[in-house]
């Protein structure tokens, strides 16, 4: 918006500039010129914006980030070596307890470049982030990125397209 009347602005101000040096007939000339920008202007404004809207946000980060799905029922932690999402509330079963996992497992699944995604045996959680992740954005580290839909979180490695997805009805490892 600020960019727009800063645009309106300059083409306002060159149409008076020219109007002043070169008499009547100029202006008439310099207002036409100052009306097809205010025109283009306002169309290339207005063709961003459904460019904008139409295109969901890609937020790249550089530091360990956490985020919570909508619902509040996902909570997630990705940087350039690790994306890990944990759930609350599910209506599936994690596989069976690895015999090494001395600590809680399956409580959510974890994702390293280059690695195949597994379910997460740690004593830790994801949740504590209190932004929210809209449907349709997503966050990037590195090669891999976590977007949020309403069918849940996908992360996926962007190298090696290993990743899962997560939600309350399901879970993919792929």
């Amino acid at each position: 918006m600020v960019r727009r009347l800063l645009t309106v602005i300059a083409s306002f101000t060159a149409a008076l500039v020219l109007a002043a040096c070169g008499g009547a007939s100029s202006g008439t000339q310099a207002e036409k010129s100052q009306s097809q920008t205010e025109q283009t202007t306002t169309q290339s404004v207005a063709q961003r914006d459904k460019v904008t809207k139409a295109a969901p946000a890609d937020r790249e980060v550089y530091e360990l980030s956490g985020f919570i799905s909508p619902t509040g029922n996902v909570s997630c932690m990705i940087d350039a070596d690790w994306a890990r999402c944990d759930i609350i509330d599910r209506d599936w079963s994690p596989p069976p307890r690895p015999a090494d996992c001395e600590f809680d497992y399956g409580q959510g699944i974890s994702l390293a470049p280059g690695e195949p995604a597994e379910f997460v045996c740690a004593g830790d959680t994801a949740f504590g982030a209190d932004e929210v992740l809209p449907y349709g954005d997503s966050i990037t580290a590195g090669v891999l990125r976590c977007e949020s839909a309403d069918k849940g979180i996908t992360c996926r490695d962007a190298q090696t397209s290993h990743g899962f997805s997560i939600s309350r009805e399901a879970y993919r490892l792929f």
